[in-house]
């Protein structure tokens, strides 16, 4: 039997519909039963929606770092299964409410460009609300293309937010995994 390779994979999620703690520890527990190993998951982050039209509610947010046995593209497919499984359309607008929304960060060190996936995630260094629980559990990753850590460009942006909270707070430690 041949062993598959393990990468090591960041990813974000975040909900701002019905019971979003519930749907993100559901989330979480059905990405370990999927395979992704090793899992250190951030506290949670009450954030702003931005982006988003006036009224939307509040968002809970966090980081989740773990160890993948399958490719970029599985790991995709997973969060777009699971997205749908909480709720949210196959076809979805930008910046509207979600039940669950799951990113790809990181993927290792790899940098790609397709029109489905783009990693690292394209507007990792510009969202506190995913720089702040990731410098949680991987303040040293060095994000490619940019050669800079995660820490690093979570103090860049306090630093233009003007080391204020007006982004989010911290409300709860992290999620048990559900499922």
């Amino acid at each position: 039997m041949v062993k598959k390779p393990f990468h090591s994979v960041a990813l974000a999620f975040g909900a701002n519909l019905g019971d979003a703690a519930a749907a993100i520890s559901e989330a979480l527990g059905r990405l370990h039963a999927e395979g992704l190993a090793d899992m250190q998951v951030s506290d949670l982050f009450k954030t702003r929606p931005l982006g988003c039209a006036p009224g939307t509610p509040p968002f809970l947010n966090g980081a989740v770092v773990g160890q993948w046995p399958g490719t970029p593209h599985d790991l995709l497919r997973l969060c777009q299964r699971l997205e749908v499984m909480a709720g949210r359309p196959a076809d979805h607008a930008a910046g509207q409410a979600r039940a669950l929304d799951l990113d790809i960060l990181l993927f290792g060190h790899l940098v790609l460009t397709l029109p489905e996936l783009i990693l690292p995630h394209p507007r990792l260094g510009e969202r506190l609300f995913v720089l702040a629980p990731l410098a949680q559990i991987a303040p040293s990753w060095v994000v490619p293309g940019t050669g800079r850590t995660v820490d690093e460009l979570r103090m860049q942006e306090e630093e233009r937010f003007g080391g204020g909270t007006d982004w989010g707070h911290r409300v709860a430690g992290p999620p048990a995994l559900g499922c």
